[in-house]
């Protein structure tokens, strides 16, 4: 049987890897800072807020030129609705990639979190 491997926090890495998803990018910095040692978890922390970062902005502006455009509004809570979807559906992938132990990068935002990871 194989053993799981501990993080510098005792964890193991998997679970540590998918509980830097579940607050999204917040959950991703306090597993950025805090964990040492293992690459596998700083890789998923930095996912998390290269993904979940950019994405809680661009909805949040998007929301707001929906207030100043009451002719618009529709197609702006279109879009809204849509990245709502999708940072749900990453949300729920990404963190179950990471408890399977998976290395699952992003396109772009993967090889970003790698980068910074090495």
């Amino acid at each position: 049987m194989d053993e799981k491997k501990k993080t510098s926090l005792g964890m193991d890495e998997n679970i540590e890897g998918a509980l830097c998803y579940v607050l999204g990018f917040i959950t991703g910095i306090v597993f950025f800072v805090l964990e040492k040692d293992s690459k596998f978890v700083r890789f998923h922390a930095m996912q998390s807020i290269a993904t979940f970062l950019p994405l809680m902005v661009i909805g949040y502006l998007i929301g707001s030129l929906a207030i100043w455009s009451w002719s618009m509004l529709w197609f702006f809570g279109m879009i809204s609705t849509l990245i709502w979807i999708l940072e749900l559906i990453l949300w729920i992938v990404l963190m179950l990639k990471a408890y399977q132990g998976e290395m699952f990068k992003l396109p772009i935002v993967g090889d970003f979190a790698e980068k910074q990871v090495k």
